[in-house]
């Protein structure tokens, strides 16, 4: 792609990003082509938005497919309630594990080794990836559009430290969500089947292209429950197996 597409199309998804509206697919010289395409429109929305990166998500990469996307540092929440856009009536999760770097891996000549991405890992959180697109939803964007877009995540946020090492054996959560009347127990599965896999080529891959993970970043590496929808203005309740349990309200953007 021509840098004024990518930059055309990159203006077009910040500007979405901001106001919340969604809007057709990229078209025409916007719509990417190639992975490489759908990254540097990815990182000229980073740009443009000029908000600072508080995390990543990933997923261990396909054929034709890499899964990362930035997280971006004001989308990062702690205390409720969180701001969310909210779509026909209600938030849209993910409930996930966060892995948070307080030193950082920063980039390097060699890669890292497991053992050396673990004693950067400060600590566990459980999580929730709040989810939003800024296409329309029909017709469904395709997996280039979607990474260009940054993978429909609008921001995380992120609960209670949990135990390191039983997080990194959750392969399988059973994760209950209570919210009024509701009361349902998902029988979560980590996509990759571990946590870490996902987190451990993230690192090589930032590492491979110059850039590291910085102090304070946070990494989700996949869902437990595909999508769970929330109410907004209705304290809700996640209970993550026997890691612990999270508690987060949500408010209209």
């Amino acid at each position: 792609m021509h840098a004024d597409a990518i930059r055309s199309a990159a203006i077009t998804l910040a500007a979405r990003r901001l106001s919340g509206e969604t809007g057709p697919l990229l078209s025409g010289e916007q719509a990417p082509q190639t992975l490489d395409d759908a990254l540097a429109i990815q990182h000229a929305v980073r740009e443009l938005l000029g908000n600072g990166v508080g995390g990543w998500k990933c997923g261990m990469p396909g054929e034709g497919r890499v899964v990362l996307a930035p997280i971006y540092a004001s989308t990062v929440s702690y205390s409720a309630p969180c701001l969310a856009w909210v779509r026909a009536g209600v938030v849209r999760t993910e409930p996930e594990l966060a892995f948070v770097f307080a030193e950082g891996l920063p980039a390097r000549g060699q890669p890292y080794s497991r053992d050396e991405v673990l004693a950067a890992v400060s600590g566990v959180r459980l999580a929730l990836e709040l989810i939003d697109s800024r296409f329309d939803a029909e017709p469904k964007p395709s997996f280039l559009q979607s990474l260009a877009d940054g993978l429909v995540n609008q921001g995380l946020w992120l609960g209670p430290v949990v135990d390191k090492a039983a997080a990194l054996a959750a392969d399988r959560l059973a994760i209950r969500v209570q919210q009024g009347d509701r009361d349902e127990l998902l029988d979560g599965v980590h996509p990759a089947g571990d946590p870490l896999a996902p987190l451990l080529w993230l690192v090589e891959y930032l590492r491979a292209q110059g850039e590291g993970l910085l102090p304070g970043q946070a990494v989700i590496t996949g869902s437990y429950a595909g999508v769970v929808n929330l109410l907004p203005d209705a304290p809700a309740t996640l209970q993550f197996g026997a890691l612990g349990v999270l508690e987060v309200s949500f408010s209209a953007r």
